[in-house]
């Protein structure tokens, strides 16, 4: 069987930052996979399960109603915790959707209020939300952006 990208890149060492993961086309339609990497995975804790669901469920609101709404096909965590999925349609780059990723970010700190989509109706676990944890981990990835956003994987050399 073959192994798929994701588990080709050296995961020791990564970095917070915005990568571009995959891209695929069918027919006439693109999408782009970003990794979003809020942790290092394998040298950090993982990300704290009610943090991340808010960022889940803050971060999806945000960007489906965002002006580039119509282009956002998915926005949810990885299993490992260290980080989000973000699909677009589209053949775009990591400095394509920097500035989207960023307001996300802003969003989520500034949010205060009732989570969004957090009721027994809308949610199979609405109870488990974090925000101020929400907060902390954005927070975090938003600096690690703003100092020198990481673009591309780190090479294998």
């Amino acid at each position: 069987m073959q192994k798929i990208a994701s588990f080709r890149i050296d995961h020791t060492r990564l970095e917070p930052g915005l990568y571009l993961s995959r891209q695929d086309k069918k027919l006439l339609t693109a999408v782009s996979t970003f990794d979003l990497r809020f942790t290092r995975p394998n040298r950090e804790p993982v990300m704290d399960m009610p943090a991340v669901h808010t960022i889940e469920h803050l971060g999806a609101t945000f960007l489906r109603s965002s002006s580039r709404g119509e282009d956002v096909v998915y926005f949810g965590p990885m299993g490992c915790r260290t980080g989000f999925y973000l699909l677009m349609f589209g053949k775009l780059t990591p400095s394509d959707v920097l500035g989207l990723v960023k307001e996300m970010c802003a969003f989520i700190l500034s949010f205060e209020g009732e989570i969004p989509g957090a009721t027994p109706s809308e949610c199979g676990n609405f109870s488990e939300q974090n925000l101020p944890m929400a907060k902390y981990y954005v927070k975090r990835y938003l600096a690690a952006l703003e100092e020198g956003p990481r673009l591309e994987y780190p090479s294998e050399e």
